[in-house]
């Protein structure tokens, strides 16, 4: 699913260095497809070397019982004991104003609705980026980047927890209008932010190759 890391780290990890799972990528290469149970294998790398695999089965076939299963083994880096580890993730689907399903997954560890989980370097299970508290690179490299601080204040208009990724919904009292026009805006610039970190993180030009 990509390369993540490079160079030398300072401060917590970010998302960008961390293993990712992204299930909206998963569907677009049918390694999971709606109405069926796919499984398989999913690898990473760092710049040209491979930097670790998991297996995976993806069963959407009730979209109201639908799970994503993790299975790897993960080593000690104190003691060098290997360990087998198994995540099961549930999921769940929004239905956008312009038709179809969005696909989410449940944070294992505080029931978030995301579109990606994160495994950053020493940890040995996947979760939320809010659990992990990871930033973004370019966040630190940029941290007035205008598609998300727009991004943001679409969130606190709404009242939403503030986050690339994070999920909103109409405020109790708030004019269907007036949200179905900020929802335009917010998927407009999650647009726009997927393609800047997607850019940022050297994705767009790994599936160019």
């Amino acid at each position: 699913m990509g390369g993540y890391g490079s160079g030398q780290r300072y401060g917590r990890p970010t998302a960008d260095e961390s293993r990712r799972i992204d299930l909206a990528w998963m569907i677009r290469k049918r390694n999971a497809v709606p109405g069926e149970i796919r499984s398989g294998q999913l690898s990473w790398s760092r710049g040209d070397q491979p930097a670790g695999r998991i297996g995976y089965t993806c069963d959407l076939r009730d979209p109201d019982n639908a799970t994503l299963v993790l299975q790897y083994t993960f080593t000690d880096g104190a003691s060098g004991a290997v360990s087998d580890c198994t995540q099961r993730i549930g999921l769940s689907y929004t239905q956008p104003h312009y038709g179809g399903k969005r696909w989410w997954m449940h944070c294992p560890v505080n029931g978030a609705r995301v579109g990606k989980l994160y495994m950053p370097p020493g940890a040995k299970s996947f979760a939320s980026r809010e659990v992990w508290r990871l930033g973004y690179q370019s966040q630190r490299n940029a941290p007035r980047d205008a598609a998300f601080e727009r991004l943001f204040r679409v969130q606190r208009k709404l009242g939403c927890p503030q986050g690339w990724e994070m999920p909103i919904r109409r405020p109790k009292g708030m004019h269907r209008r007036t949200y179905e026009r900020l929802e335009n805006e917010y998927w407009y610039l999650d647009a726009v932010c997927a393609a800047e970190m997607m850019q940022a993180i050297g994705i767009i030009a790994g599936m160019r190759r």
